[in-house]
């Protein structure tokens, strides 16, 4: 099992902290002796969490807070009372997210659910949270994407598929926008000397309650489908699934704008792998992409710096 360098002094922010490679990532990252902010949906379950880390580390350093990345209210108000406590912020882990619900969704602000809570969410997020970051002298980003954007492409003309809607289309899209912010913040990052690295991930074919709670949204509870350890590919428990995550975000010998995943796609240790062609398509794209989301979004500008 991977094991996360030392992490005392640093305070970490996980989105999705209560559950999968994010509850995962509290419980490594708090044994490594992190202080670990918990961005959760739901309090309740985040506390259960927390008592369930708890249990495993008891020095963990926990502290749950509300985060709804498919309300862009949410994501201000968990943003401004973050850093009105005044205390740092070293590293923001950015892995929640939601996948394939059958049928077309929005947040609370009118995006397609996919795109505004895995992508438009997290980046403004990230953008509220950068000064705070870069403040701390040595920031990471971990940004979670996933091997499904290897296929993806960006539908400008179509962002919140109103014409079609396709639920690996737009999880797709909304995955391969994670992978062009991380990727962009890195270009921004060497570009203004700014003491931060962005570094990207994904998990592989891991086994969590992400395959069944985006399919769950248009089901009553009596048709809920229940996560499976039997699976048609290859897969892997949480533990290792994990570890991409945990090795942009914590380890020393990431690199900036680098992508970690598992040795075999889907299962395995983690490895730095090429970003897919999907990712190449000129600098102008990941930064046309930036500021489209810095408009539908309403996200600050850089020139704090």
């Amino acid at each position: 099992m991977y094991q996360v360098p030392d992490q005392t002094g640093r305070r970490v922010v996980v989105t999705g902290a209560n559950s999968g490679t994010g509850k995962e990532a509290v419980k490594r990252l708090a044994a490594a002796g992190a202080t670990v902010v918990m961005a959760v949906r739901s309090p309740e379950r985040g506390e259960a969490a927390r008592a369930e880390i708890g249990a495993a580390v008891p020095d963990a350093d926990l502290d749950v807070r509300r985060l709804d990345l498919a309300d862009l209210a949410s994501v201000r108000r968990f943003a401004e009372d973050l850093l009105a406590d005044g205390r740092p912020v070293h590293t923001l882990v950015n892995n929640a997210g939601v996948m394939r619900p059958p049928k077309r969704l929005e947040t609370a602000d009118g995006f397609e659910l996919q795109f505004g809570t895995n992508f438009l969410g997290p980046f403004l997020l990230t953008n509220l949270l950068l000064p705070r970051l870069l403040e701390s002298g040595a920031a990471r980003v971990a940004t979670m994407t996933s091997g499904v954007a290897h296929r993806a492409e960006i539908h400008f003309a179509d962002l919140q598929s109103r014409a079609s809607y396709r639920p690996f289309g737009a999880y797709g899209q909304s995955k391969l926008g994670n992978m062009l912010m991380g990727v962009h913040l890195a270009r921004l990052s060497e570009a203004r000397g700014w003491p931060l690295l962005s570094a990207i991930a994904h998990p592989g074919y891991t086994r969590t309650n992400l395959q069944t709670a985006g399919l769950n949204l248009a089901r009553g509870p009596e048709n809920a489908k229940q996560p499976s350890d039997r699976t048609f590919l290859p897969s892997q428990d949480v533990v290792q699934g994990a570890e991409p995550l945990l090795f942009a975000a914590a380890d020393p010998a990431a690199a900036q704008g680098a992508y970690y995943g598992p040795q075999h796609m889907l299962t395995g240790p983690t490895k730095r792998i090429p970003l897919p062609r999907s990712a190449r398509r000129g600098p102008d794209y990941a930064a046309s992409l930036w500021s489209v989301a810095r408009d539908l979004t309403d996200a600050p500008g850089l020139d704090f710096l």
